[in-house]
């Protein structure tokens, strides 16, 4: 007889895990912006980027709309785990830390960092002795930030922000003497910027994983597995059909 209870109630409990996802309707997903090319406002004030429009075809795969909320970086998972969205699709990085908090998907890219100053910087590669009196600029609470804090904060001044802008603005205005940020961003908002001529230093860093981690992921709350099995089909499924690929083509293809 416990042995038949045993079973039903596991029945019960496998039909609950499936129906959770099935009941979404909508799906709302979390988002710091700016962050070009990875989510950003367009001129007309809609939501763009590679995270944005690849969410929206994962959305359209599962069958289900999405809701974009936006949500400064300090407070992202906070609100996640307090219901103010069901995911969060923010360029947020897979590691040991976060996974004690959130549930990941399977990475959907893996970006490197990498240390941008401007054009002509007598720097020509990283190491403490190189950075020793500078002024580093990172973006407040992302492992850049724990990195360049760990690696170099007994050497140089550390200036924390809440926004890639932010940073660019004071690069721009020449109070910081080096950036570390995700490549796309550096990309983007330097190296194609017509305000200024900016230039890479030394290597592009995906390692050690226990600052790089395992690519950017979709992170839930850890009761939603059967939500992010969801999004895991849908982008194996956008992988496959070469929607992945038409996607990043709009954002990278010239790297």
């Amino acid at each position: 007889m416990k042995k038949v209870l045993t079973l039903s109630l596991l029945g019960l409990a496998i039909a609950a895990s499936s129906a959770q996802a099935q009941d979404y309707e909508e799906v709302r997903i979390g988002v710091d912006v700016p962050y070009e090319p990875m989510e950003y406002r367009t001129p007309d004030g809609d939501l763009t980027g590679f995270d944005i429009d690849l969410g929206n075809a994962l959305c359209e795969e599962i069958g289900v709309s999405c809701e974009w909320v936006v949500q400064g970086w300090d407070g992202i998972i906070p609100g996640l785990l307090s219901r103010k969205y069901d995911a969060i699709m923010s360029s947020m990085t897979i590691n040991d830390d976060r996974r004690e908090q959130v549930l990941f998907s399977d990475p959907y890219i893996t970006p490197p960092s990498a240390w941008f100053a401007p054009e002509g910087t007598e720097l020509e590669s990283i190491s403490e002795e190189a950075l020793t009196g500078m002024t580093i600029g990172v973006q407040r609470g992302t492992l850049q930030d724990n990195y360049v804090t760990d690696m170099y904060g007994d050497v140089a001044d550390i200036n924390r922000y809440a926004t890639a802008d932010d940073m660019v603005l004071d690069m721009e205005s020449e109070r910081l003497d080096i950036l570390f940020l995700d490549f796309p961003v550096g990309k983007s908002t330097l190296l194609d910027s017509e305000e200024g001529d900016y230039t890479v230093v030394g290597e592009m860093l995906t390692e050690p994983k226990e600052y790089f981690g395992d690519g950017f992921g979709i992170a839930f709350r850890q009761r939603d597995e059967a939500l992010a099995e969801q999004f895991n089909d849908a982008l194996e499924t956008l992988r496959e059909n070469g929607t992945y690929d038409e996607i990043y083509a709009r954002y990278f293809e010239a790297e």
